[in-house]
């Protein structure tokens, strides 16, 4: 159901996907060359000077998918939900072990064992419901960073309880812009502009000149502001959530994982920069768990952040 609010992603790529093109055709001065893929369940899109960078870049994108959805049966984490001990990758790991990091950071605002409460509420398969009180004490019972186990000499990953599951999609974008710069990197490409269904990298430059991202002022027509960025990603969140409305309640797809309730933020909209994407994907979440009120707070935590209100 899509109406005033809409996934965020959706609304993301707007913001950026059209920012992105007003900034870049406005002075068409050098060849760029533009690719865009659907992964992740989103809108990808690749402008860099060298036309091997959207291979590259979806190449690896598309690697990492086939490891971190919950929804495919051929992958790390669906096989890991469904028997609660599995050996994974080095990418798996890592991704699980920095998730766990950024959670005691943010005292569990992050969480990626939220999976039994979207499933609960009906967001993982859009089978929307407002669950018994019973129900979501139970669930909470099953998040928590303290139930997973990380054994680091082997890449062991372990639940401590049956039931529990992950859900990585709040971090994994970011994980996949930083995976694939990376690789861009390694294959000498210096300038690249990636946007990943409304989360940006900037890899370098544009021409000489930081790369140019246009946000869109959610309270009214026209533009927040422009940022200028290089070598960092920027995620925007904004009041704009996948959601469901019964008996005349909102309820938004972003669930506290104190509570097992979907947050009621404040918030209009917010911009987290920083240099490494993985920290911006997830801490876009985290501070609309925390609300603004703890900005300062998580700003102490992640000094190399910076966070943008709008």
């Amino acid at each position: 159901m899509y109406s005033k609010k809409t996934r965020k992603y959706l609304v993301a790529f707007l913001i950026f996907g059209w920012a992105i093109t007003l900034l870049l055709t406005a002075k068409p001065q050098k060849k760029l060359f533009r690719d865009n893929r659907i992964l992740m369940g989103t809108f990808w899109e690749v402008i860099s000077p060298d036309k091997k960078a959207g291979r590259i870049v979806f190449n690896e994108v598309s690697r990492l998918e086939g490891l971190l959805s919950k929804y495919r049966k051929d992958s790390e984490v669906y096989r890991l939900n469904e028997i609660g001990k599995l050996k994974v990758s080095p990418e798996t790991f890592s991704i699980i072990k920095q998730s766990k990091e950024i959670s005691a950071k943010t005292n569990g605002a992050f969480d990626i064992t939220i999976a039994p409460l979207a499933d609960l509420w009906g967001f993982s398969g859009q089978n929307f419901r407002v669950p018994a009180k019973q129900k979501i004490e139970a669930a909470l019972k099953l998040v928590g960073g303290d139930k997973i186990i990380l054994h680091e000499k082997d890449n062991l990953v372990e639940f401590t309880k049956p039931g529990v599951k992950i859900d990585l999609g709040g971090i994994a974008k970011g994980f996949a812009l930083d995976c694939a710069v990376q690789k861009l990197k390694k294959a000498g490409i210096k300038d690249c502009l990636i946007d990943a269904g409304g989360q940006i990298y900037a890899l370098g430059n544009k021409f000489g000149k930081p790369w140019k991202i246009a946000v869109k002022d959610p309270g009214q027509d026209g533009l927040a502001e422009t940022l200028v960025l290089k070598n960092q990603s920027a995620s925007t969140s904004a009041d704009y959530e996948q959601f469901f409305v019964q008996d005349n309640k909102s309820y938004g797809h972003i669930i506290d994982p104190k509570t097992g309730f979907p947050v009621e933020s404040t918030i209009g909209a917010f911009t987290v920069i920083s240099g490494n994407a993985t920290e911006a994907d997830a801490l876009s979440t985290a501070i609309f768990v925390l609300g603004e009120e703890k900005e300062t707070e998580l700003l102490n935590k992640f000094p190399q952040v910076e966070i943008k209100n709008y």
